[in-house]
């Protein structure tokens, strides 16, 4: 199947969505620095997969579906200190990490068909 636009893969609209919510938990939150950062990583994942499908060569998408996962490693690893300091609750923790999970799954196998 061909992809035409980067609004087509999955990973990218998984991404979507963990930066909805992530935006949506964390409106309220008074810590910015900690707000701008799970943000701004959450971001990075979808801008990332959408950065590389648009350079045009298997390569350079390759590099920055790495980094997209990576950022996925970040929000994930943060939502992690935002449940222990109780900035959002246990539900929502595990619907934002299984976001995150649900994109890095994603995006590795996407990495492994390029690669073929």
């Amino acid at each position: 199947m061909r992809i035409y636009k980067f609004e087509e893969i999955q990973s990218w609209q998984k991404a979507k969505e963990l930066t909805v919510g992530v935006y949506k938990n964390f409106s309220d939150n008074k810590d910015y620095g900690f707000k701008d950062q799970i943000q701004r990583a959450s971001v990075s994942v979808m801008n990332n997969i959408a950065e590389g499908f648009e350079s045009q060569t298997n390569k350079m998408f390759i590099r920055y579906l790495y980094i997209a996962k990576g950022s996925c490693g970040e929000v994930r690893s943060m939502l992690y200190l935002a449940k222990e300091f109780n900035y959002i609750t246990v539900e929502q923790f595990e619907k934002l990490s299984n976001l995150s999970l649900d994109a890095t799954r994603l995006i590795s196998g996407f990495i492994k068909k390029l690669n073929e």
